[in-house]
């Protein structure tokens, strides 16, 4: 099945097209600068690669139009017309505790949507949007399906995702830990059964998705059980202007000394914290290497603060499921930086980790980074999170 999996934020539009049936990516690209000056990228294996400004892209529609043109074009398309993209299956960053799936999309699932938007008011309306645009250019037979971030954890005991808040913020407002990164926490894990080659059901899995955003999930027999980011993606580790967990207390202090407002905090915590407000330097865990190799004690700091955190989410998920099989790490920092990787392993050995320095030095391949003789296993798998939302979206379209 040919599935075009779209990802829209406010004013831009990741796009791939997938064929399922052999997981390969026929086409895919970026519009960008929706209602300003639009630019468009479009790659396509064994095609010219197309990279225009300027291109008229007030809406959304209009840029869902311009895919849809460049896959069926003459020259470089990929697909001789609209009618071989059996169904759109759409990233959407919140489903509360609505959607513990993904589900085809209809009337009631758009109003469902609706009612998530205050608890992602930045995300969830721009995927609204991108739906709205796709039935608009490719009509209503198309069928559409919503692949969330947040649905892999709704597996999570009360336990778990409850604040010890009191409890009718819970019922009246719905605050409670969602957790997010599912759909690449539940594709590596997949993909670590496969490795081990033993059934999902009956491993433990801590899977470490690090990078500019970083989460770790407990995945005990296939199913979130715990998790690192909270209400909001703010909680957790440092990442890389994301404070992570901090003492709310701090938050009034600093407001009350420096007369600032709520939002200006929350500008702080989300934009200028994490490993960027650590260091001072950078956001980008290679610029910080870069300055720690050459003597920034504030970048080697920010880099420790971060390995030392993640090390300590892996035992207490341990700890939590009973034990661990295997580690993965996954996105960005995970599946690049070898020394990222050693440094939160490292110490590790007393619950049965032990990494081998000469596997570990790769970047971006499916491997085992452990030593062959290490009880509980090491993973580096590349995650892709466009091909769960693609599979999801042929089982249900």
């Amino acid at each position: 099945m040919k599935v075009l999996v779209i990802n829209a934020g406010s004013s831009s539009l990741k796009y791939q097209l997938l064929d399922t049936d052999n997981q390969e990516v026929l086409a895919k690209g970026l519009c960008e600068r929706i209602g300003i000056d639009g630019k468009f990228t479009y790659k396509a294996p064994g095609k010219e690669t197309i990279d225009a400004a300027d291109v008229a892209m007030p809406t959304h529609s209009e840029a869902i139009q311009a895919v849809l043109n460049a896959l069926v074009d003459e020259k470089n398309g990929v697909i001789s017309s609209m009618k071989e993209i059996e169904a759109v299956g759409h990233r959407v960053v919140h489903g509360g505790e609505t959607f513990a799936c993904s589900v085809k999309i209809d009337e009631k699932v758009m109003a469902a949507l609706e009612e998530c938007i205050p608890l992602a008011p930045l995300h969830n309306p721009a995927n609204i949007t991108g739906i709205k645009a796709c039935e608009a250019v490719m009509g209503k037979d198309v069928p559409q399906v919503g692949v969330f971030d947040t649905a892999f954890h709704q597996t999570m005991p009360a336990k778990a995702y409850t604040y010890a808040l009191p409890y009718e913020y819970y019922e009246q407002d719905k605050v409670r830990r969602y957790g997010f990164h599912g759909t690449s926490h539940k594709y590596v894990a997949q993909r670590a059964a496969a490795m081990l080659g033993k059934p999902l059901e009956e491993l433990k899995l801590i899977s470490c998705h690090l990078g500019n955003g970083s989460s770790i999930t407990a995945i005990d027999g296939g199913k979130s059980v715990d998790t690192t980011m909270g209400f909001t993606p703010l909680a957790g580790v440092p990442m890389g202007t994301r404070s992570g967990d901090l003492d709310a207390g701090i938050l009034e202090y600093l407001m009350n000394k420096h007369n600032i407002s709520m939002a200006e905090m929350m500008s702080v915590l989300n934009k200028k914290s994490g490993v960027l407000g650590v260091s001072g330097v950078s956001s980008d865990f290679r610029d910080l290497t870069a300055a720690a190799e050459q003597g920034n004690e504030r970048a080697a700091l920010a880099l420790d603060m971060f390995c030392y955190s993640v090390k300590k989410y892996i035992g207490a998920y341990a700890a939590a499921m009973g034990g661990v099989d295997a580690v993965i790490f996954t996105a960005g920092v995970g599946e690049n930086s070898a020394a990222e990787r050693m440094s939160i392993a490292s110490g590790l050995e007393f619950m049965g980790i032990h990494m081998d320095p000469e596997a570990n030095n790769v970047r971006g391949k499916e491997t085992v980074v452990s030593t062959p003789d290490s009880p509980v296993k090491v993973l580096l798998i590349p995650t892709n999170e466009e091909l769960m939302i693609a599979l999801d979206t042929a089982e249900l379209a």
